[in-house]
């Protein structure tokens, strides 16, 4: 339950009988060996993990070690407890930034921070106990993914919930940075497809067409939420302050391999869109701190870390 988790968020499952919820920490190899000991556990999905970019470059030894630490804990467990198929949820910011080039799974890894680096690696220790045991693990690599329930530090629900302050929409550098967006349930589908169809030792990219840069995304949401077309108004609400000391500019993903499983997303954006800027108009005070994901990150940022995290 880091700074970005809601437990407000399960309150629609949480008295389903196939649901289950246990507080604890990926990081400790005895409370995760006796899970799978006690929990009779037969797929695990690996969602966890820091993932906040800007972050990242303040905290790297943070992110390093509960992406690959606590991940190499978890594959560990779940390879001796036999599990039948363990799916390793990555990032399409592991191939780095293209302008042109459209990336496939056999993609070179090439991150440019130190999230999508680590993420990186931890799909290296991954995909050994594939090679080296044959133990049945995918690896999924998914474009920005937007919808209800996202911690308002990303940059849709940022944005939302910023106008819905009535306040301006930060913008890192130019703007012209596009971002391809994934409404929630639609991934959701894709995860789905990957437990039943997704074959042992394979990576799936999880990608949309549907592309906008970062400018046009502010001024999309400010025409939705302040009403209004005008260009010098829609400026108003857009304030642009120093770039990210890396911003890649595009992740183009070439999604058929999932495409040939049966998947593709479904829900327009218009409608993922809508649907977003209601629920945050009802729940943005779901998490204590919401208020502080609103605050502009620093971009200037030391790499150095002394000690450990």
């Amino acid at each position: 339950l880091d700074y970005c988790a809601s437990l407000k968020n399960l309150e629609t499952v949480s008295g389903k009988e196939n649901y289950k919820f246990i507080q604890g920490d990926i990081c400790e190899p005895d409370f995760i060996k006796q899970l799978f000991e006690t929990e009779k556990i037969d797929i695990v999905l690996h969602f966890a993990a820091q993932t906040h970019v800007d972050l990242s470059f303040w905290r790297a030894l943070e992110f390093t070690y509960v992406n690959v630490y606590g991940t190499n804990v978890l594959v560990a467990a779940a390879h001796e407890a036999n599990v039948e198929k363990f799916v390793y949820v990555s990032t399409d910011e592991v191939y780095g930034g293209s302008t042109d080039e459209e990336f496939d799974e056999s993609s070179p890894k090439r991150p440019t921070n130190p999230y999508a680096s680590s993420k990186a690696a931890a799909e290296c220790f991954v995909q050994s106990y594939w090679e080296r045991y044959q133990f049945p693990v995918v690896i999924t690599r998914s474009s920005n993914v937007y919808g209800p329930h996202q911690y308002p530090e990303k940059v849709i629900p940022k944005f939302i919930s910023l106008l819905q302050q009535n306040r301006k929409c930060c913008i890192h550098g130019s703007g012209l940075q596009r971002r391809n967006f994934l409404y929630a349930t639609d991934v959701v589908e894709a995860f789905l497809t990957v437990l039943k169809e997704g074959k042992p030792g394979e990576i799936y990219n999880i990608g949309t067409n549907f592309e906008m840069s970062i400018a046009q995304l502010a001024k999309e949401l400010i025409h939705l939420i302040k009403k209004t077309s005008s260009e010098s108004e829609m400026e108003h609400w857009m304030d642009y302050v120093k770039d990210r000391p890396t911003n890649d500019l595009r992740y183009p993903m070439n999604s058929e391999k999932m495409h040939n499983l049966g998947w593709r997303p479904k829900v327009p954006w218009k409608e993922g869109i809508m649907k977003t800027i209601e629920w945050y108009r009802e729940n943005f005070h779901n998490w204590k701190n919401s208020e502080k994901a609103l605050e502009p990150f620093p971009v200037t940022e030391p790499f150095a870390q002394l000690g450990g995290p």
